[in-house]
């Protein structure tokens, strides 16, 4: 869904570039979504919210052509989506509950490369998996926005050991590794 977590990342993009100045004309915060949900008044009002914030930031931080906020809101078809995880530095999943968290799941099983540094907040379902991601309270903008930091820092080494181990785990523990254990539980249960 477009709007779990969004505010909180957009905050943080601000917060990084507020922090971090030399990265302001460097670094571009692009969010791929597509709207739901807008008929529903409190969903148009979160839409209109993100899009205010996004404004005010780009205003803030702009310089010429720069905007540091790109919101792309159409429907985007998988292979579009996995060009934009191969070329993203960062990745920052900021859900706000717990879930599968396929994003992140998908952002790791992109980068053949193995390049790139997954920001996770620490209440995904996906956090407990991916502990080589940079693990994070989305409401704690400093830790958030020094976390991003440090994913842009980071060196390719440090990158390609992280995201090596993480493509390993994603690739053993599965859809099917999962089906396998939730059957097993249930077993277990019975």
């Amino acid at each position: 869904d477009y709007t779990k977590g969004i505010e909180e990342r957009l905050l943080a993009v601000d917060a990084l570039l507020a922090r971090h100045p030399e990265f302001r004309g460097r670094f571009v915060f692009l969010q791929l979504a597509a709207p739901s949900r807008t008929k529903i008044d409190r969903y148009r009002e979160l839409n209109e919210r993100i899009e205010a914030l996004a404004a005010e930031t780009n205003k803030k931080w702009a310089q010429g052509d720069y905007r540091p906020i790109v919101l792309l809101r159409f429907h985007h078809e998988p292979t579009a989506v996995f060009r934009y995880f191969r070329a993203a530095d960062v990745c920052y999943v900021s859900s706000l509950h717990d879930g599968m968290n396929l994003v992140a799941k998908e952002f790791v099983a992109a980068r053949e490369d193995e390049l790139g540094v997954l920001v996770l907040s620490q209440f995904t379902g996906a956090a407990r998996d991916l502990t080589e991601a940079l693990v994070v309270n989305p409401y704690d903008l400093q830790q958030a926005s020094e976390a991003l930091a440090t994913a842009l820092k980071m060196p390719a080494a440090e990158q390609k050991e992280r995201m090596g181990s993480m493509r390993r785990m994603v690739s053993e523990f599965n859809v099917y590794r999962w089906a396998g254990r939730m059957l097993l539980d249930e077993a277990a249960m019975r």
